[in-house]
């Protein structure tokens, strides 16, 4: 299990419609840059300019990561829980797309070593489902930060078809919870409750960062200076980060 700490809480916002202007937001962003599933995840059409990001330019406070919090390096990661290209990245199994999932290595060979540091930010556009699932995951975040990397590596094993359909709503969350050792699915649910407001403010938050940084797609990547589109090998994950550590 990669090493992680707790980051600070996100200020409090409340709005009874949030949870459906993030699915809206999401939506807005998908017309005129997705029209599909493409090799690599969902993308805009014709080529594109390299476009100069910063890793630190973007928030990382109050998001959940892992690896050491002072790591020379860090990679900020767009994704939406439902997006099976993001499943394709973290652990593989996805029928259709052929790539080696990449982030046993990232673990194994920067995280774990102290060279990297990942922090997960949310970038829900596939249904109320992705939302929920966020919600749940900076619950989690909140409560049990050593546990948040396991939770997300088992929802990604446990996603079937994209939208709101199959696993992915509050009970069958609450069912995966109930079987990870460590985890008290009551508390997560009634902090998601009582922090729901909160969450959504935080969830639409970087969904917009990610579209300013040029994230077009999940996953999307910026690792240090580096930007990374789209469901890549684990050669290009090395190269990124190899270059600038």
């Amino acid at each position: 299990m990669p090493n992680q700490t707790s980051g600070t809480a996100a200020k409090d916002y409340s709005s009874l419609y949030l949870p459906g202007a993030i699915i809206l937001a999401g939506l807005l962003i998908a017309i005129g840059l997705f029209f599909g599933l493409s090799g690599k995840g969902t993308s805009a059409g014709g080529a594109q300019p390299p476009r100069v990001v910063n890793v630190n330019d973007v928030k990382i406070a109050g998001e959940p990561f892992i690896g050491k919090e002072n790591a020379p390096l860090t990679m900020a990661y767009w994704s939406d829980f439902q997006c099976p290209f993001c499943k394709a990245v973290d652990v593989g199994g996805v029928q259709g797309i052929n790539i080696e999932p990449s982030f046993p290595m990232i673990i194994k060979d920067y995280v774990d070593t102290g060279k990297l540091k990942v922090v997960f930010k949310d970038y829900q556009f596939l249904g109320q489902d992705s939302v929920t699932a966020a919600e749940y995951g900076r619950a989690i975040w909140a409560l049990y930060p050593d546990k948040y990397y396991g939770w997300r590596e088992a929802m990604y094993k446990a996603q079937d078809a994209e939208g709101d359909q199959g696993f992915g709503d509050a009970a069958s969350i609450d069912a995966l919870i109930k079987k990870i050792p460590g985890l008290d699915a009551a508390k997560i649910k009634a902090l998601v409750a009582q922090k729901k407001a909160e969450y959504d403010a935080a969830i639409s938050a970087d969904q917009q960062e990610g579209a300013k940084f040029g994230i077009q797609g999940t996953p999307g990547f910026i690792i240090g200076k580096k930007a990374i589109d789209g469901a890549a090998a684990p050669a290009e994950f090395k190269s990124a980060i190899d270059s600038q550590l």
